[in-house]
Formats: C-alpha cells, sequence, structure tokens
C-alpha cells in the first residue's frame, strides 16, 4: 500500500515540488541547501549511534551486576 502511494506521488506533484524548490531557492543555493541537508542527516545519524550504543553498554552493565548478584 505505502509502495503504490509512494509511486503515485512521484508523478506531477513530485515536478511540481521541485520547479518551487527551484524558484525559491535559485540554482546556486540548490547544492548549499543540499549540503546543509546532508550534514543534518549526518549529524542526526551520528547522535542516534552513540545512543544506541550507550544503551547497549548501559543494558550489558547492568546484566553483569544483575548475574554478579545472582551468584553470590
Amino acid at each position: 500500500m505505502d509502495i503504490l502511494l509512494l509511486l503515485n506521488f512521484l508523478g506531477p506533484e513530485m515536478l511540481v515540488i521541485v520547479f518551487a524548490i527551484l524558484l525559491l531557492f535559485g540554482g546556486r543555493k540548490i547544492p548549499e541547501l543540499m549540503r546543509g541537508i546532508g550534514k543534518g542527516i549526518r549529524e542526526f545519524n551520528t547522535a542516534r549511534n552513540s545512543l544506541e550504543q550507550e544503551l547497549k553498554d548501559g543494558m550489558k552493565e547492568e546484566n553483569k551486576n544483575t548475574s554478579s548478584s545472582s551468584e553470590s
């Protein structure tokens, strides 16, 4: 269902959106805009990965503490 919706969106609506972006930002600003978006996505992914790693490390520590205290 989602794929059909995406394929339906890639038609004339996408052309209008691209044309509007070109009008709003101009040809010179679009690469700068895309670089900014890419940088933001990279920073978000880096933050997400570090948070995931911290959570995994915390869970491993908690499991070690739980298994050590249950053995005693």
